[in-house]
């Protein structure tokens, strides 16, 4: 077992977990009610943590993370006139997609 990375928290944790797992990477959230101690520990010492189980699949898990917390930011008009920007594929004013 490898780990790949610290979480900021455990929902994040998870979906990034369950992420590498639908990927064929398998992954487990360690740590991930060591929150309960911040204060006694260093808090950067509590953060979830993703592990991948095979060490082979430790490069493949860190590039699909890297993807994932780098996604493109746009920024585009809808037809209704909204200024839509970061990463959402749909208006929230009118609900129509992204041209």
């Amino acid at each position: 077992m490898r780990r790949v990375t610290k979480a900021p928290n455990i929902a994040i944790a998870t979906l990034w977990a369950d992420t590498l797992t639908q990927a064929g990477i398998a992954a487990s959230v360690q740590r991930q009610f060591l929150s309960s101690v911040a204060g006694e520990i260093p808090p950067d010492q509590c953060l979830p943590e993703i592990w991948v189980l095979h060490d082979e699949q430790e490069a493949a898990a860190r590039a699909l993370l890297r993807d994932l917390t780098h996604l493109p930011q746009r920024r585009w008009r809808c037809a209704c006139g909204e200024l839509v920007e970061g990463g959402f594929e749909s208006c929230w004013n009118c609900g129509r997609p992204m041209p």
